[in-house]
């Protein structure tokens, strides 16, 4: 083997090896819609491409009026067309305010673009600001502005946070989105926590949304958590069978001040899971009251030093009645 054949070897052995890290890298990144997203409190992200295709048989619900306009004048349909949700929350000084305690920065990807969506955008913005190249729409709604970019040829950016800082870090981060590794200080800090696979994921203080009186309320419940507690929760098929997401494992880690009120706050929610027990134990025998006392049956609530951390399994048998519309037998 002559000189030149052996650098051209070392040299394609060499441009191997750095797609394999690259590749590697990509795996453990998380989604770009999420490292999108500006600065915030939480964040929440949902892959809705293996929701869809397993929930495929359920009949859509009747569309509004003002909807089906949308979707006429648009040609997007957010059912069929969005693929990713990447969603941002943003804690508001004063709860009362016109955004309420939280604002929402999104990045939606998918077949959510077009000129169409241009025409309508533009004839029902109230202003409009062109920053580094794209044009931001803001659209009155319900008393404040919802701002709206396109910034690539699937993917949406939306924000109601009061000022346009939020946007216009979405669109800087979307010239850096090929980093595998560029997202925000949240992101980084707790992304690796997010069990692989999951197809829904949120990070940070993703309590915000539920809190009211100080409390995070879900269901009904008043659950012992603070709502600018850190949590990371997730959900993900147990089988990645391909087609089918099987059962669900749902999982939620509170990171606690302290030790003791891990186990004070793990002792509360035991008890919470054993009182919904209870109340469920009574109720009928149908598709949707078996998979919650499934999923109530197999929830866990453990603690390890300041981290609570729940588990529970939504089971097949419940997940494929939803997708054959049986739920509610």
């Amino acid at each position: 083997m002559n000189r030149r054949t052996r650098r051209t070897l070392l040299i394609v052995a060499a441009v191997l090896v750095l797609l394999a890290i690259a590749v590697f890298l990509r795996s453990k990144a998380p989604p770009e819609a999420a490292r999108l997203l500006p600065e915030s409190d939480g964040i929440v992200y949902i892959n809705l491409k293996p929701i869809r295709s397993f929930f495929r048989k359920v009949k859509a619900p009747e569309r509004a009026p003002d909807y089906q306009q949308f979707v006429d004048a648009t040609g997007i349909d957010w059912e069929k067309d969005l693929d990713q949700v990447a969603v941002a929350l943003h804690r508001m000084p004063d709860a009362n305010g016109p955004n309420g305690p939280v604002a929402y920065s999104l990045v939606l990807v998918g077949r959510v673009t077009g000129k169409k969506l241009n025409a309508w955008l533009d004839t029902h913005a109230a202003a409009r600001e062109d920053y580094a190249g794209k044009t931001i729409y803001d659209i009155p709604s319900q008393g404040r502005a919802v701002r709206v970019a396109q910034i690539g040829y699937d993917t949406l950016a939306v924000s109601n946070y009061p000022t346009p800082e939020m946007i216009h870090s979405i669109i800087d981060r979307h010239r850096t989105a090929a980093l595998p590794f560029a997202g925000s200080s949240l992101l980084a800090a707790h992304y690796h926590e997010v069990p692989l696979l999951s197809v829904a994921w949120g990070v940070g203080q993703i309590g915000l949304p539920f809190s009211e009186s100080g409390a995070v309320h879900v269901f009904g419940f008043s659950l012992p958590l603070e709502p600018d507690s850190t949590i990371i929760a997730s959900v993900a098929p147990t089988l990645p069978v391909p087609g089918s997401l099987g059962a669900l494992r749902m999982r939620v880690e509170e990171i606690a001040p302290t030790e003791q009120v891990a186990e004070s706050q793990a002792a509360d929610l035991a008890t919470l899971v054993t009182l919904a027990r209870g109340l469920a134990a009574p109720l009928g025998e149908n598709t949707a009251n078996r998979g919650l006392k499934e999923l109530l049956k197999t929830a866990e609530v453990t603690q390890r030093r300041d981290q609570v951390i729940v588990t529970a399994t939504l089971p097949a048998s419940f997940l494929a009645a939803l997708a054959e519309g049986e739920a509610t037998e």
